[in-house]
């Protein structure tokens, strides 16, 4: 179990490496043609996702060292994690990973919306199918516990 950590923590690593070089690239951009503004923010949108997948990576590596490496660990070696990174089972973990994943679709979603080339129909299918997502990764967190 400690490949999966060791990969998600490299693959947070990476994330967060490639949406610091989206934020560079953009303010390049900004600075050299500051206008129209809307295609501008499309790329700090972009960069929140990335910043996010980057975090739910950290966090899934966080999750899978406490649970399955040394469960614990943390706790016992003195470190204290926030609140929140307490994961005592894979419910606590599951549910972590699908609040990010719910923020990420959120974002995508509002990437759509100020794409200038999206248009009322494509936004409104886009939006819809996330919903229908969200509404379902939240019926799954909710019966899934009752269940176990």
């Amino acid at each position: 179990m400690a490949i999966p950590v060791a990969v998600f923590l490299l693959s947070s690593v990476a994330s967060f490496a490639y949406g610091t070089d989206v934020f560079v690239l953009a303010i390049r951009q900004v600075v050299r043609h500051p206008l129209p503004v809307s295609d501008k923010i499309s790329y700090f949108l972009v960069i929140i996702d990335l910043f996010l997948i980057g975090a739910t990576f950290f966090i899934a590596s966080i999750g899978f060292y406490e649970l399955f490496v040394s469960p614990g660990g943390a706790r016992r070696a003195g470190a204290s994690l926030p609140s929140w990174l307490d994961m005592r089972d894979l419910n606590d973990l599951k549910a972590r990973v699908v609040a990010m994943a719910v923020l990420i679709l959120t974002t995508t979603f509002v990437e759509v919306a100020v794409d200038a080339a999206a248009v009322g129909p494509e936004v409104l299918e886009v939006g819809g199918g996330i919903a229908l997502v969200i509404v379902a990764l939240t019926a799954f967190l909710r019966f899934g516990e009752r269940r176990s």
